[in-house]
């Protein structure tokens, strides 16, 4: 006998590729409970709509990514090095691979079922954007850096490390980028924010 939380992880796995291939509308609950294996009725039992899988589906992945992102906030690694590996560990969240394939079906399915959208922007978008700001808010409290706005530089940063890989993975076709790519990504989007990249008058 499997336990509720298997079978979930069970039924996230199916409901994964479902929705990646056919599509959220197109993806019936009775196909996502032959896909995993299961009774309708077991379906239900755990998720009372397909609206409320998807919502888990979303939340048990960014979860499980979140849970493996570690923000080092140690004083003896400086500030530029601690950024990085900070846009490294939102670029895994924002750039994994099963991440961007929910945001295309999102984005394929909103003007349908907006709250699609609503809940992959309250589960991932939004959480990725509070832990950045998170590590930045101790940043400024310890004074290594100086930003009014905490939230909105998690935004701006993370547009600048994410965005145009992404959309060019889910417009453009364009494979994600490699980890070499993104750590390369990190460095000058760092010193972007650090430094800036205004020429020096002479």
């Amino acid at each position: 006998m499997r336990s509720d939380e298997e079978t979930k992880q069970i039924v996230f796995d199916a409901a994964r590729r479902a929705f990646a291939v056919d599509g959220y509308a197109a993806t019936s609950t009775e196909e996502l409970a032959r896909r995993a294996g299961i009774s309708t009725k077991t379906l239900y039992r755990l998720f009372p709509g397909k609206a409320a899988l998807f919502e888990a589906l979303c939340v048990d992945r960014l979860e499980r990514l979140l849970s493996a992102v570690d923000l080092q906030t140690n004083d003896e690694v400086d500030i530029e090095t601690g950024l990085r590996a900070a846009l490294l560990a939102c670029a895994d969240l924002a750039l994994d691979p099963d991440v961007v394939a929910l945001q295309r079906m999102v984005l394929q399915e909103s003007a349908a079922f907006p709250e699609l959208a609503a809940n992959f922007y309250k589960n991932g978008i939004s959480r990725t954007v509070t832990t950045l700001a998170g590590w930045l808010r101790v940043q400024v409290k310890r004074k290594r850096l100086a930003i009014d706005d905490v939230e909105e530089a998690a935004g701006i940063l993370i547009g600048m490390i994410a965005s145009a890989p992404q959309r060019a993975a889910i417009y453009g076709g364009v494979p994600l980028p490699s980890r070499k790519d993104i750590e390369r990504r990190a460095r000058i989007c760092a010193v972007l924010f650090l430094d800036g990249c205004r020429a020096a008058p002479k």
